[in-house]
């Protein structure tokens, strides 16, 4: 089961102008290959909860287009708070996760 506290604690230590992928956040709470489950967590994340959620993206390097809320512009957001960070996209709209990646020493679970 998917401890969403930790979760929340591993998305808070992303530094600025890093990102991280939703697989590689559900690998280092304990749950490899369950990058949905991470995913549906933070897309459900209670408006109290403040986490730079801008900072999780795909494992190509993009953005993952909402499947609610579309019309709300989040994805033009995520895009415009990672720039403002330094992250820089291609024409297609992809990051170099090689240069952008945050690569922590360990989880920071208990």
């Amino acid at each position: 089961m998917l401890d969403k506290q930790a979760l929340y604690q591993l998305v808070r230590r992303i530094p600025t102008g890093k990102v991280v992928t939703y697989g590689q956040l559900a690998k280092l709470v304990g749950l490899p290959r369950h990058a949905r489950h991470v995913g549906n967590a933070l897309a459900n994340t209670p408006e109290n909860v403040r986490i730079p959620w801008h900072r999780v993206m795909n494992a190509q390097g993009r953005i993952s287009l909402r499947r609610t809320n579309w019309q709300s512009g989040s994805d033009d957001l995520q895009r415009i708070l990672l720039e403002a960070e330094g992250v820089v996209f291609d024409d297609s709209g992809k990051i170099r996760l090689r240069d952008y990646q945050w690569k922590p020493k360990t989880s920071g679970k208990k």
